[in-house]
């Protein structure tokens, strides 16, 4: 699979979308990967996380968001599923699903029903290991310039405004995936002394 490629076919070179696109692109990857590296006892597929977590956002070019130069014609929250179309449309199915289950910590039937989102009516949540470290490192990057890496707090404060379960699954996936940045590991003690 060639990312740049099909990046490339949605994307033009130069744009201000596509240099907001390619940043956060990049963080996340460099992100997930790191993670992963961290974490062979999970066994994630390397190659997969690093060529998903460059397409997980390849829809947003299909809604309006103005603000990223976005100039579609579908709300925002659906990026997700138009990225899984378009990706499925090329033979690229589990490539899709990271699309898809991104969003957010994810959005599960009952949130589509509960705030009556403009999406189809199916869970949409992070499953394999390699969808949960995408999805998990997507939150600590803004699509706004700046590639700084959010603090925790800064992410469970935008997390709680979808419900209190939401915090409880990004929390979760910290302690898995890097417990010394929210539960700082125990000063070593001295033995001798």
């Amino acid at each position: 699979m060639n990312t740049l490629e099909i990046i490339l076919e949605f994307y033009r070179l130069g744009t201000r979308l596509y240099d907001i696109f390619m940043d956060h692109a990049e963080a996340v990857t460099a992100r997930a990967l790191s993670v992963a590296e961290r974490r062979p006892h999970l066994s994630p597929d390397l190659e997969f996380i690093e060529q998903a977590a460059m397409l997980h956002d390849i829809g947003i070019v299909f809604t309006r968001a103005k603000g990223l130069g976005c100039r579609g014609d579908a709300p925002y929250v659906r990026h997700g599923v138009l990225g899984r179309k378009l990706l499925e449309d090329r033979g690229y199915h589990r490539h899709g699903l990271v699309c898809e289950r991104h969003v957010g910590v994810g959005i599960s039937k009952a949130d589509i029903q509960h705030q009556k989102l403009p999406l189809p009516l199916r869970d949409m949540c992070p499953v394999s290991i390699e969808e949960q470290i995408i999805c998990y490192a997507d939150k600590f990057f803004s699509k706004n310039g700046n590639n700084r890496p959010k603090s925790i707090q800064a992410i469970l404060n935008t997390l709680s405004s979808y419900g209190p379960d939401k915090d409880k699954i990004f929390l979760a996936w910290v302690e898995r995936f890097e417990p010394s940045l929210y539960f700082p590991p125990l000063p070593k003690i001295n033995a001798s002394g």
